[in-house]
Order: structure tokens, then sequence, then C-alpha cells
């Protein structure tokens, strides 16, 4: 993690903590000539616009009296949306029984990607049943091979 996510973490955890809402993820990225910041939010009933108005304001001015970025950035709040990250192990226990997509750093049975629902996480191991083709299969991915998790839409 960048100096700046840590920084804008440490600044944005009593805002959040006195809205109800949780951290997801701060992303500081280039693109093209501009430096975004950008901020994921989410609750359990979900995040609105007026959500998102309100953290980016709180912490809009909490960063311009900090001043942790030494040059001008856009500051970016917004749900995570449907194929929300899962990166904490809390993340993975909240998606118990919902699909998921998951890429790892090393083939598992041969394959580096999949996508199935998640049956069990027990902190070390998690246990996914994909279908191939007509049966189901259940596989198991050490967490720490994980490379990228996310919730996985559906489409029937």
């Amino acid at each position: 993690m960048s100096k700046v996510t840590e920084v804008v973490e440490e600044l944005a955890a009593p805002i959040f903590q006195e809205l109800g809402l949780e951290l997801v993820e701060i992303d500081y990225v280039k693109e093209g000539k501009n430096w975004f910041l950008r901020v994921y939010i989410d609750k359990e009933t979900g995040v609105d616009i007026e959500d998102c108005g309100v953290v980016s304001e709180k912490l809009g001015e909490k960063l311009d009296e900090v001043d942790p970025i030494p040059h001008n950035y856009f500051l970016e709040v917004s749900s995570p949306g449907a194929e929300r990250p899962l990166k904490k192990a809390k993340d993975f226990e909240k998606a118990l029984g919902k699909n998921v997509f998951i890429k790892t750093y090393e083939s598992i049975d041969g394959e580096k990607s999949f996508e199935g629902q998640l049956l069990e996480f027990d902190g070390q191991t998690i246990k996914i049943e994909v279908k191939i083709k007509t049966r189901k299969k259940t596989i198991e991915i050490p967490y720490e091979k994980v490379a990228s998790a996310r919730l996985a839409v559906i489409f029937s």
C-alpha cells in the first residue's frame, strides 16, 4: 500500500465510523496527466449518491487541511459496485453463498481463474463450487495464493 493511501485511510477512518460506512478500497493512480484518488465505500444497505457526497465533502476538507498529496488530483468517492473486490478476510466471510471470481498466482488443478459459489472460508482456505459443463466440482484455494477476487454477477 502506498504512503498516500495509508494516510488517506487514517484520515478517513473517523469519518467512516461517524457515518456507519465501510472502507472497501482506496486507489491512488495516475491516468494520463492526471492523478486520481478513488475511495470506495459501502454499508449493509448499500450506498447512495448522498453518502458519496457527504464522504467526498468531509474527506476533501480533511485532505485540504492535512495536505498529504503534493500535487493536484481528483477525489472520487463511489460504491464498489455489484462486482465489488474481495480484499480482506472479512470480505470473503460476507460473500459466503454468493458467486465469486478468483484469480490465483499459480495454477490449481491446471487453472488460474475460477468462477463459482463461495461455499466456505476458514481464514486459510477458500472452497468454491464451480460448474464444468453439466457437473459441479468443489475447488479448494489456499487464501495466500489469491491474486485477486471479486463478487461475480451471473446472467442467466
